[in-house]
């Protein structure tokens, strides 16, 4: 599938880093580092704008090493872009941990992946049917 990018940053457009790569990294576009302090949160540009066919979306998720290492990770994970959208994507970084975290020009923030989505047509009942797990939620199933 081809899509559509404007790419504004210095960096080359986002590559998947291996062949069955599910998403693609999304790079820091910033002209000099900032500090994340501990519980704060930013929003990180990437110079980066999309047109994503109808029928899919790309959501913006935590990069595993960051969350791991550093407790750096997405906000609103995942986030959502819209195949309507035709903004900048931005990415929303908490840091989660105890100790400041410098986020350097060109730094790989975030991941983002394709998807097809559907959208639904909904039908109003007055109940719905009867399931063997019923409302049980919220580790209900064990542990």
């Amino acid at each position: 599938m081809k899509v559509k990018i404007v790419n504004h940053s210095p960096y080359p457009c986002p590559a998947y880093a291996t062949p069955q790569s599910a998403g693609v990294d999304l790079k820091a576009n910033l002209e000099a580092s900032i500090t994340l302090q501990p519980l704060q949160r930013t929003l990180v540009p990437t110079g980066l704008f999309i047109a994503l066919p109808a029928g899919f979306e790309a959501q913006v998720r935590p990069r595993s090493g960051l969350a791991a290492k550093h407790g750096i990770t997405v906000l609103n994970t995942p986030g959502t872009i819209d195949a309507d959208y035709r903004g900048e994507i931005k990415v929303i970084l908490v840091n989660l941990s105890q100790e400041p975290f410098e986020i350097v020009p060109g730094e790989r923030i975030a991941q983002m992946v394709i998807a097809r989505h559907e959208q639904v047509e909904w039908e109003e009942v007055d109940e719905l049917d009867a399931t063997e797990r019923g409302a049980g939620g919220f580790g209900s199933t064990g542990k």
